[in-house]
Order: C-alpha cells, then sequence, then structure tokens
C-alpha cells in the first residue's frame, strides 16, 4: 500500500485552532499595551507639568498660578498639554480641534489642575495635578507640603 502525504483533518483542525487562540491572545496584549503606553504617556505629562510647576514656576515667582497652559509653563514641552485623546488643558478650559478644523471647547481633558489656598491677585500656595487614567487609578501629584 502506498502512503499519502499531506495532513489528516484532525491536524489541520487542532492547527487553526492553535492558530487562532494565538491571534485571539495577540489582539488582547496589544490593547492592553497601547492602554498602558497612553497612561504612561498622561503620567510623564503630569510629572512634567510638576516639575515646571515646583522646580520652575514657583522657584522664579515664590506663589503657584491659578491655571496652567503652554504660556504659564513655558518651561515644559507643549506637545504635554495635549493628552492622548486630542484634548488640550488651556487654562481652565479643555480645548481640541473638531471635524472642520475649528477650535472648540469641552471640559473632557485627561488632565486636571487645581489651586488651592489663593489669593484674589491668583497667587496660590498649593495645588493639585491629576491624569485619568484608562487601566488604574487616577494619577495625582499634590504641590509639596513645605517650600
Amino acid at each position: 500500500m502506498k502512503k499519502q502525504a499531506g495532513f489528516t483533518a484532525i491536524e489541520l483542525v487542532v492547527s487553526f485552532i492553535v492558530l487562532v487562540t494565538l491571534a485571539v491572545f495577540f489582539v488582547i496584549q496589544r490593547g492592553n499595551m497601547e492602554t498602558a503606553a497612553r497612561d504612561q504617556t498622561r503620567k510623564t505629562a503630569v510629572n512634567a507639568m510638576y516639575y515646571g510647576l515646583t522646580e520652575v514656576y514657583y522657584q522664579q515667582n515664590k506663589y503657584y498660578p491659578e491655571t496652567i497652559s503652554r504660556d504659564t509653563l513655558p518651561s515644559v514641552d507643549p506637545t504635554l498639554f495635549t493628552d492622548p485623546d486630542g484634548f488640550t488643558l488651556d487654562g481652565n478650559k479643555c480645548t481640541y480641534t473638531d471635524f472642520d478644523d475649528q477650535q472648540a471647547v469641552d471640559g473632557d481633558c485627561n488632565y486636571r489642575y487645581t489651586p488651592s489656598d489663593c489669593d484674589s491677585d491668583g497667587h496660590c500656595q498649593q495645588f493639585k495635578l491629576t491624569a485619568d487614567l484608562e487601566a488604574e487609578a487616577d494619577y495625582t501629584k499634590t504641590s509639596p507640603s513645605s517650600n
């Protein structure tokens, strides 16, 4: 009897199941890695803003600003004020470019700056910076207790 070359139906089915399982695992892991990367970008931005506030702005002015933006913190890379979703923290508002390439205002920033102990001139003694993360709890940095 002559032996035929090739795969049996069972071998083909098992191979297909293994490949599909690997593909599903890859897709899930890829999504998790993209989420982790976006969260890391948010943490990096908050850290940069924090150090811009504490090490540069406060050292020069002896107070914290009432709002922060690219203009307030020129020592921080301006791109870091735009979160991974495309919203830009700009003072008290959150801006984005809509489908018509028009600037729009919305409150959906991933970043929040909350000053406290402010006087009537907008000079604040404390602040809290927060980033909304996807896979973890919010990431928050507060001003040092003693300056």
